[in-house]
This record gives structure tokens, sequence and C-alpha cells, in this order.
């Protein structure tokens, strides 16, 4: 597997309702783009235990995993869930055996993974965000146990990927939820363009959605490299067609972003790249003229 902070190309990532264990998913995925995704992320709650099969999958698909690891509990019905595990109680070791466990496992299945911990903190819809009662201090104090106690464990196959959302009017700065270079291993930035789905939303073409972000993270960590860990686009607004083959341009000019993760789902909006013939075959195409 090749890390993600090496760029050979920008690389295509893919995250599916199944999980990486439904290869059939995947396969679909790489037949429309005409070749398999790179990268595979995955989501993980604070019950879970770790999905050494989904690695093991991962690991046989030919890419690299990245495991979203939500600190709360998931509902049966949907992926809104309630949370007991509060940041600072993470902070305090009340749930290290837990943790250990992660890590133990993790460090037995010795290959490169990488583990986004606490995703989009400076948004306003998860109990870990500062919009949610969430203080900043006690994220990054969290972050940092979690880390040290794998490192404790000597998990050096493990890789930290810290990952807000796209900055918008009411997020919270990015700067005071930064755990620190020491502790970072990957920039990530989730970003969507909902077009004119919701009424507080308009189209946004990628450099506006992205582009001040980006300039955020590299003033906040400069060496660190990028990754676009969640991505999508809606229908109505726009051609989401053209969007896509503007997407790729705009990130492969970009010489510190590694690679982009997008997210087929059919959630909030249709992201999913069969939402319409054209869009999925502006992937295949720009992928496959420009950037291979």
């Amino acid at each position: 597997m090749t890390p993600l902070d090496v760029r050979p190309c920008l690389r295509f990532g893919v995250s599916t309702p199944g999980g990486p264990t439904a290869v059939e998913e995947f396969e679909g995925v790489a037949r429309i783009v005409g070749e398999p995704p790179t990268v595979v992320l995955s989501y993980s709650d604070f019950t879970s235990t770790p999905p050494i099969a989904g690695l093991r999958a991962v690991r046989d698909l030919g890419a690299v995993p990245v495991i979203t690891w939500e600190p709360w509990r998931w509902l049966d019905e949907g992926r809104y869930g309630s949370s007991e595990f509060s940041l600072s109680s993470i902070a305090a070791g009340v749930h290290d055996n837990y943790l250990y466990r992660w890590a133990d496992e993790l460090v037995a299945w010795d290959a490169l993974v990488y583990l986004r911990f606490a995703h989009e903190p400076n948004g306003t819809w998860y109990p870990w965000s500062v919009a949610q009662g969430t203080q900043p201090s006690s994220y990054v104090a969290a972050w940092r146990h979690i880390h040290d106690l794998f490192a404790s464990k000597g998990a050096d196959n493990v890789k930290w990927v810290w990952a807000p959302n796209v900055a918008f009017p009411g997020s919270s700065p990015m700067a005071d939820l930064y755990p620190g270079d020491d502790y970072v291993d990957v920039l990530g930035v989730d970003g969507y363009n909902w077009g004119t789905t919701q009424s507080w939303s308009q189209w946004l073409e990628p450099a506006q959605l992205f582009g001040p972000s980006l300039d955020e993270l590299r003033n906040l960590a400069p060496r660190k490299p990028i990754l676009v860990t969640e991505v999508g686009s809606a229908d109505a607004g726009g051609s989401k067609a053209d969007w896509i083959g503007t997407l790729v341009d705009f990130l492969a000019a970009q010489g510190d972003v590694s690679g982009f993760i997008w997210f087929d789902h059919d959630k909030e909006a249709d992201w999913r790249l069969t939402s319409t013939p054209e869009s999925a075959a502006a992937l295949a195409d720009t992928l496959g003229r420009k950037y291979r």
C-alpha cells in the first residue's frame, strides 16, 4: 500500500453504504470509473470492535483503509445516535479498556491503517462539536490521549487523520481544534455541494467550497499532506457532471492534496456517482484523460 502522504498521482477513494466488506459495491464503482479506488473509507462507532474483516477486505482490494471512528453509539434505525462518550471522559481515561482493545488489535493487524477520529468537530451536528457544548481543549485532550495510548502500544502502523468540515458561516475555528503536528499525520477536510436541495444552500463550485479551507489548513500545518476525506455533489442547481470534472481539475492543481474520497451514498441528497449517467462518465473521463 502506498501511504496517503505520497502522491504519485491524484488518488481516488470511495465510501459506499455497505462498507469495505461489501465488495460488490466497490467493484461497481470501479466499473463505472474504469479503475479501482485506491482508498476506502468506512465508519465505526465507539461500541464497535476493531473492523479487522473490513481491513482485510480493503487490503485484498489493493486499497488503503481509512476508518472514521465516531465517539458515540449509533442507533439501530440509522446513523444518528446517542453519546455517553464525552471527550472529557475519554481524555480522563474512562474508556481506556476499550481503547486498548483497538490499539492491541490494530497492532496485531500489522498493516497500514488510517484512523479519522471525531471528524467535523467544527460543524454543528455532532455531540463532539463545539456548537454542541464540547470545549476545544477537551477535544484536543481526548485526541492526544488516544494517540498517546496507541503510541504506548507501539502502533506505528496506525496513522492519524484530523478532518474538519469546510468552513461555513457558524462553524467553529479550525485552529482551536487542531491537536498539533506531533499528533496528526494527514490533514483531512470534508465538503459537499448541496446545490439547491436545501432552503439554506446554493450551488458552489469546487474552488468556492474547498479553496478557503485548504488555505486555512496550510496556514495551520504547512508541512502536512491533505486528503479530501469526504466529498459529494447534489444534482439540483447545476450540472453535477461538470462539477465532478471541475473538482478533479481543481484538486489535481493543489500539489499538497494527495486525493479525494467520494461519498457514494444516497443520504441527505443523492451523492452517488450514478445519480445520473453523465456524472459517472464525467469522473471516468476526467481521471482517465488527465490524472493517470
